[in-house]
């Protein structure tokens, strides 16, 4: 028979969930539906779990576990089968070296695998300089370029000859229609003089992580309306960015929130294109340089104002092949997005505007997500569409302290 004082016991560590000294915290992760290889798995972890930690499994190698201040944890699940679970215990440490580093310089974010200082992409922040010759009105900010391939290879392009404008990987309306005027934050610079009528600047750089499996940045922009004499803002935009580093790829994680800056919606008539943008690096110019595929199999003339789940654009860097990839979140806006892939230049949009007229309303934040893959050599279709279900379906973690 158990003492008063047992019992007693019994009740705090159930009133107030008190855990033996001897416990430790133990995550499940589950496959689901697929064979996982070299996938990103991401969960909330629970309260008082914060920090870098190893995993270890019964058999296999140590593995990171990076969980910031909110408790968004990360690692890479090396391979587990359809259907089949892994069980880790967790071991604290403070000695883990960095993975993915974010520094900044001057005025440009650098994101960099180590060890190594192997860089992943830039971040320009406020607007960067531009080519010799080309006007200073065309100088950009609140954009990712240059993006490197593992190789060092540049898969972005900036200030083309063909649209000056065009900035690496951006996220921008063409035809839009804000208290009857009619900016565009597309085509920055493109009127005569340079006239703004719209336009997306950096406001902020809110936070930077480097870690053991991860870094990147939160940022935020604003869409600003020229065309009424003073600057009025339309739209404010947060960038929620991470890179991460898996064997043969480097994998950049893209969400955006935008919502309005007052009570007036932004209105968004049906347009070919506006949404995010990719450009590609110059050596693609020729149009025979370049190769788009997407996920129904579709090159760049059949894949033009078509809807898929991801879409890839290459070519030779160096002399060698290579390229990156957009894969496209299920819970998007009209999924699966429609696409613009130009029949002229290296630049593909993924341009919701395509399926109609819409809008950005005060109180609903438009949300959209992308991951970007970027990879050396020619694109693999069926690695794509398993790359596209980690993202869509990643698998399912449990935690337990136990």
């Amino acid at each position: 028979m158990k003492s008063p004082h047992s019992f007693h016991a019994l009740f705090l560590l159930a009133l107030f969930g008190a855990i033996p000294a001897h416990a430790e915290w133990h995550l499940t992760v589950h496959a689901g539906d697929f064979d996982r290889q070299d996938v990103i798995v991401t969960f909330d972890a629970p309260e008082g779990v914060r920090g870098n930690y190893t995993l270890k499994a019964a058999d296999g190698p140590h593995i990171a576990l990076q969980i910031d201040s909110a408790g968004h944890a990360v690692f890479i699940e090396p391979r587990l089968a359809k259907g089949a679970e892994k069980t880790y215990s967790l071991t604290t440490t403070s000695d883990l070296p960095p993975a993915i580093t974010a520094s900044k310089e001057g005025d440009v974010l650098k994101v960099a695998g180590q060890p190594g200082d192997v860089p992943i992409f830039h971040y320009q922040t406020t607007p960067g300089p531009v080519p010799e010759g080309v006007p200073a009105y065309f100088s950009h900010g609140a954009h990712l370029h240059p993006i490197f391939s593992p190789s060092g290879r540049i898969v972005t392009g900036n200030h083309p000859p063909d649209h000056r404008w065009h900035r690496g990987v951006w996220l921008a309306w063409t035809d839009t229609d804000f208290e009857g005027r009619h900016p565009d934050f597309w085509n920055e610079g493109k009127e005569k003089g340079g006239a703004l009528t719209g336009e997306v600047r950096f406001a902020s750089l809110d936070r930077t992580w480097s870690g053991p499996v991860q870094g990147g940045f939160v940022s935020r922009h604003r869409f600003i309306d020229h065309t009424g004499g003073a600057e009025k803002d339309v739209l404010g935009e947060t960038w929620e960015v991470a890179a991460t580093r898996v064997p043969g790829a480097f994998i950049i994680d893209l969400a955006s929130t935008q919502t309005t800056a007052g009570e007036i919606p932004l209105k968004l008539p049906k347009y070919f294109y506006g949404g995010l943008g990719v450009r590609g690096p110059g050596g693609w110019n020729p149009v025979d340089q370049v190769t788009m595929l997407t996920s129904n199999g579709d090159d760049r003339l059949k894949g033009d104002n078509s809807k898929a789940k991801w879409v890839h654009m290459g070519g030779a860097v160096e002399g060698q092949p290579t390229g990156l990839a957009v894969l496209i979140h299920p819970a998007n806006f009209r999924f699966p997005q429609p696409l613009r892939l130009n029949p002229k230049n290296p630049q593909l949009c993924i341009a919701p505007s395509q399926g109609g007229d819409w809008e950005i309303a005060p109180g609903k934040p438009y949300i959209s997500r992308y991951r970007l893959v970027i990879a050396d050599g020619a694109p693999d279709a069926a690695n794509l569409d398993r790359l596209w279900d980690d993202y869509a379906t990643p698998p399912r973690v449990e935690m337990k302290n136990e």
